[in-house]
């Protein structure tokens, strides 16, 4: 396994996801964009890179981010599936005080001063 690489991976659906939970996320992680759907071939390549991986899901709570999630529930059972509160519907959208107890509660580590405060680092 090579080192250069974080262990921890979250799946999102967005462009704009992925840059609001990055200036929360403090540790190395990875995060992957779906871009809303994944086809069977890009499903299967995932796999085989997310094989020795800690997998997070943190996808919309609306119709399409749970299409996604079951998905990833068939295909990926092993993954860690994260919620956020269903009146913000999307992690693009939500407080990022919010976020950060979610990522939290999933052992992300996060910018303290994102809980101090509730604002975004780097943004």
């Amino acid at each position: 396994m090579n080192d250069s690489y974080p262990n921890k991976v979250l799946i999102v659906e967005g462009k704009s996801d992925k840059q609001k939970v990055g200036s929360i996320v403090k540790e190395p992680i990875e995060i992957i964009c779906t871009n809303g759907t994944i086809s069977v071939t890009k499903m299967d390549e995932l796999i085989d890179f997310l094989e020795d991986k800690d997998v997070y899901i943190l996808v919309d709570a609306d119709e399409a981010g749970e299409k996604l999630r079951k998905q990833f529930k068939r295909e990926l059972p092993q993954a860690e599936h994260l919620y956020i509160d269903r009146m913000y519907r999307e992690v693009a959208t939500s407080p990022v005080k919010h976020l950060a107890t979610v990522l939290l509660g999933a052992n992300i580590d996060v910018h303290t001063e994102v809980l101090e405060m509730g604002k975004q680092i780097n943004g």
